[in-house]
């Protein structure tokens, strides 16, 4: 299986800005490194403020890392090069209404990623918007429509068109499936995979869920204060839980893999 993502010693601090004759660095993010082949999907897991959504801000290119690489395909994305990050590596957040413009419709949302990142004509964005709304589930003539004309479950899909449009290579989804109802969330899970599979995608999910991680993930990644504690094939940390921090996690969701 060929990597897609490779991160190689990527860490992150910050200054904090003391009293006038001295200054502190918080290191948010020791250096962390870690693949992902096409077709496979990373869970990283942690508690609150163990640096899960750093890491995903550095991989989207929102934050420059302090010190190491991220290559895609064996090709070094450097951090000046965020056009060509925005089209590789996309993100889906928790609450997809938040992220759609209200005053706009589902078209004009879907055609800003294309105007600025292809060449294609208004005739072939508004057939590829079409096309991308039908793939994730929706109706073509629902890019006509307005961001509140849909559901929750709906919104979601509109954020993972828009997601995939430009054909990335890999989808970072920070916890983008927490808010939906068990029943939505099979559904998503569903679609998620079927595109996986069709497109070659590869994709890091950020969750807090242990039985969205457990059915949903190829590997998992333990994180706290900034480090990877733990890490493997998901049913085997599941299995046989190491480290303190995972026994944890597992024990605060009654969580148990037979």
């Amino acid at each position: 299986m060929s990597v897609l993502l490779d991160v190689r010693g990527v860490a992150k601090s910050f200054k904090l800005k003391g009293h006038w004759y001295h200054k502190r660095k918080f290191n948010a993010l020791a250096p962390i490194s870690f693949t992902v082949a096409a077709k496979k999907t990373l869970a990283i897991v942690g508690e609150t403020g163990s640096g899960k959504s750093t890491l995903a801000k550095i991989l989207v290119g929102a934050e420059a890392p302090t010190t190491g690489e991220i290559y895609l395909n064996g090709q070094l994305l450097q951090s000046k090069q965020f056009k060509q990050r925005c089209q590789h590596v996309r993100m889906i957040f928790q609450d997809s209404g938040t992220t759609l413009n209200p005053s706009l419709t589902i078209q004009q949302l879907l055609d800003e990623p294309l105007t600025l990142n292809t060449d294609l004509d208004e005739k072939q964005r508004r057939q590829l918007i079409r096309n991308t709304l039908q793939k994730v589930g929706l109706l073509g003539d629902h890019m006509n429509f307005y961001p509140h004309m849909f559901s929750g479950g709906q919104k979601q899909r509109i954020s993972l068109a828009r997601a995939i449009i430009l054909e990335p290579q890999v989808i970072i989804l920070d916890e983008a499936l927490a808010a939906l109802d068990p029943s939505l969330r099979s559904q998503m899970i569903n679609l998620l995979l079927d595109l996986q599979q069709q497109m070659g995608l590869a994709y890091i999910l950020i969750s807090h869920n242990l039985g969205i991680v457990r059915h949903f993930s190829d590997n998992v990644m333990v994180m706290s204060h900034g480090e990877v504690v733990e890490s493997g094939k998901t049913m085997e940390v599941m299995r046989n839980p190491q480290h303190k921090v995972t026994q944890r996690l597992m024990m605060s969701q009654n969580f148990q893999v037979k």
